[in-house]
Order: C-alpha cells, then sequence, then structure tokens
C-alpha cells in the first residue's frame, strides 16, 4: 500500500526542519556542539527565532536530532557492510566494518566528534539515541561474536557489568567474554579515529592509515 501523499504544508515543515539541521551542522563544523545557536540558524535561515521554535522546542531538541541521524546514518552504514560480509570469514567483515567505521568518520569529521567527542554540558541523550548507538555497536559485535570468543576474559566485575547491560538492551544471548572482546575492540577503533580525526597524529609525520589496519590487526590476535 502506497503512503498518503504529505500535504504542501507537511513538505514545508519537513524542509525547513531538514534546512535547520543543515545550518547546524554548518555551525557543529565551525565551533563544535557548543556552539549551536536555534536563534543563529535562525538568522542564518532568514527567519525569527520564535519561527524556528515552532519546529524544535529547543537547543537539545535539536542536538537530539542531530545525535539521532548520525547514530542512524552511521548503523546503516555498518548495516550495509556487514550485509556484505562473506558468512565463514568474520575476520575480513570485521576488517571491512573496522575500514567503513574509519571512513565514516573521516566523511564528516564534525558530525563524528557530536557523536564520540567532548559531551555537550546540559545536554542528555534520549532514549532514542542510546538505542541508535547499541544498533551501530549491533555489526561489530555480531561479527566478532562469530569469530569466536577470546582466551579468558569477561570475568569479574566486567564480565558482570557487561552481562547487566545485555539484559537492560534486551541484547541476543552472547557471552561476557563475547561482549568484552567486542566492546574493547569498539573502544580502540573509537580511540584510534578520534586522535585521527582531531589531528593527533599530524605533528608525529605519521600516516594514521597502516597505524589504524595495525590496530585492526592486532585486535583480531587478540593482542590486547
Amino acid at each position: 500500500m502506497s503512503a498518503e501523499p504529505r500535504s504542501p504544508r507537511e513538505r514545508f515543515r519537513e524542509q525547513t526542519r531538514n534546512e535547520a539541521k543543515q545550518v547546524a551542522m554548518e555551525q557543529l563544523a565551525e565551533s563544535g556542539a557548543a556552539g549551536i545557536s536555534v536563534n543563529a540558524i535562525a538568522k542564518r535561515m532568514g527567519i525569527t527565532g520564535p519561527a524556528l521554535y515552532r519546529y524544535f522546542a529547543n537547543r537539545d531538541a535539536l542536538l537530539t536530532e542531530l545525535v539521532a541521524d548520525g547514530y542512524r546514518d552511521l548503523a546503516e552504514a555498518l548495516e550495509r557492510l556487514a550485509d556484505e560480509h562473506r558468512p565463514g570469514a568474520p575476520e575480513e567483515g570485521f576488517r571491512e566494518l573496522a575500514v567503513g567505521f574509519r571512513g565514516w568518520a573521516l566523511d564528516a569529521p564534525q558530525r563524528f566528534l557530536l557523536l564520540f567527542g567532548t559531551p555537550v554540558p546540559g545536554f542528555r541523550a534520549s532514549e532514542e539515541t542510546v538505542e541508535l548507538a547499541d544498533r551501530a555497536f549491533r555489526p561489530i559485535l555480531e561479527v566478532l561474536a562469530e569469530a569466536g570468543p577470546p582466551a579468558g576474559g569477561g570475568s569479574g566485575a566486567l564480565g558482570g557489568q557487561l552481562l547487566a547491560w545485555r539484559e537492560r538492551r534486551g541484547g541476543v544471548g552472547h557471552p561476557a567474554p563475547v561482549l568484552e572482546k567486542a566492546v574493547r575492540a569498539w573502544s580502540r577503533l573509537h580511540g584510534m579515529i578520534s586522535l585521527e580525526v582531531t589531528g593527533q597524529f599530524a605533528g608525529m609525520g605519521v600516516d594514521p592509515e597502516p597505524l589504524f589496519r595495525a590496530e585492526v590487526e592486532s585486535i583480531l590476535t587478540g593482542s590486547w
């Protein structure tokens, strides 16, 4: 069944919201998440602040949508790569996901930093963004689960915390060692990419790409 056609008013509302989010992303690139201002966005769009507040209740509502859009886009990018993954080759699948994650970040560093950089003071993530963050993490978890658990790991306090997190999020029943392997892998990928997008390797004269690929291989070999 085809969707009901949208009215001109609904189309205008969507266009205005999308334009506001695009301007917000430009602000993000210029001055970071803390510099996003609904009034400044409205001014750049040629409308009044109160007019734009009809589309976004406040700055945090706008930030929530930007964060949700970012996680959704990352999740979809990683899911596409996972769908192309050849069964029986989890190591290659992980390599492709890791490289895809890095490429996604480098394509729009300000978007990556909105999701994974310094938290915006006073901003609290909504349940929707938490669910989308879990969704983005899931392809990494599944391909590493396919590769099998590492020797040991997942014990003690950390293992218990990860199992509790799995239960809260309604995750599938991966054992604690697999969860630990995936969380540590995700953390290491995030750390390497964060250093790269913030220019931390520039002064060293080091090409981040082979360094990143070496880190990916160390994750696969269990060199923690």
